[in-house]
């Protein structure tokens, strides 16, 4: 395995820029010279060095802050530049990035087509040269970036299809392992995020359900997609970093952007959820129903209001329930006559 050696000693890039420069310019000066005191010798090894000292610049690379450039050198791994500055390396050197091409779903990207009249072509012009930058560009980004999956389609615990987006902040921590142990560690990336995010979710049902073990300790849990959001995101964080550690990536964290159940039975399960709802609903009712009644009845004991035998305590007990159980407002009707 390759090890990471950086190129601290290289930052000498304004020193070999002047005297490559100065070369130029004393070329230049000995062709005049050599014309004059006809030295062809002179001339001739100056024109050679003008024709042939553009190749020096080359080796003249710039970087900006939390940006790197791996080096190869006829095939073999030379170093990592990874500094801010302006350094000078061998000029046969070749910058080795195979994702510089990719472009994955960033946080920074600009939609056009959300835009509007100037602001879209401003968009439009601006997405276009990023994507010119990166194909160009073989230089490694260190930044904390977001990548944002498309929305997957998986079954969880019970079987129940449920749909779940995820964003994951991550960054490169080690050059030489992202370019060189795997094919392109964008990609890479990806497939371990949709591999993990699978995985993790298969284990939880989408709401609390009984019988349900979800941290394999062979115990029930209460542990579900919608109420452990936070324990399944750090699940999937560690699930992704296990698998990229080799591809020299940082999974700083994962959040769950997107959950809901599959179309096809999101109708059924809203029609549960409200079931469920109407019958916790009508259970607090009655409680709270017949608890009036009970105090209404010891009220009128304690006050010997009236005395009512166990025949009108019942209708007594069962006019209260209809009257605060039922949907709509009760209508009283006023007894005119005897009690009997």
């Amino acid at each position: 395995m390759t090890e990471e050696k950086v190129l601290n000693n290289k930052k000498n890039g304004m020193a070999m820029l002047i005297l490559f420069s100065v070369l130029y310019l004393a070329a230049i000066f000995g062709v005049v010279l050599g014309g004059v005191l006809d030295m062809p010798l002179i001339i001739v090894l100056c024109i050679a060095w003008l024709f042939v000292g553009w190749f020096f610049f080359l080796g003249l690379k710039t970087l900006k802050p939390q940006e790197a450039l791996v080096l190869t050198l006829f095939g073999k791994y030379y170093g990592t530049l990874k500094d801010a500055g302006f350094y000078w390396v061998n000029p046969f050197c070749a910058a080795f990035n195979p994702a510089a091409k990719t472009k994955l779903s960033q946080s920074g990207d600009v939609d056009a087509s959300n835009a509007s009249g100037g602001a879209a072509v401003a968009a439009a012009l601006f997405k276009s040269a990023e994507n010119t930058e990166a194909f160009a560009s073989k230089k490694i980004s260190m930044k904390i970036m977001t990548l944002s999956n498309s929305r997957q389609k998986i079954n969880d615990c019970l079987g129940n299809p449920v749909e779940i987006g995820i964003a994951v902040m991550w960054r490169v921590v080690d050059t030489t392992k992202a370019v060189f142990n795997v094919d392109n560690y964008k990609e890479y990336l990806s497939l371990q995020c949709d591999s993990a995010v699978r995985n993790i979710v298969r284990l939880y049902p989408y709401d609390v359900a009984p019988g349900v073990d979800t941290t394999g300790d062979g115990l029930d849990d209460d542990g579900s997609l919608r109420g452990s959001s936070e324990v399944v995101a750090g699940r999937i964080r560690d699930e992704i970093q296990s698998k990229v550690n080799e591809a020299g990536i940082e999974v700083i964290d994962a959040r769950i952007t997107y959950l809901a159940y599959a179309p096809e039975i999101a109708a059924v399960m809203l029609q549960r959820q409200q079931a469920s709802a109407i019958i916790d609903a009508r259970k607090m009712i009655v409680d709270g129903a017949v608890g009036m009644v009970e105090m209404a009845l010891n009220r009128l004991s304690e006050n010997n209001t009236v005395e009512l035998d166990e025949e009108r305590k019942a209708a007594m007990v069962s006019n209260l329930l209809v009257v605060l159980c039922g949907n709509k407002d009760a209508q009283p009707i006023v007894n005119s006559g005897s009690l009997y």
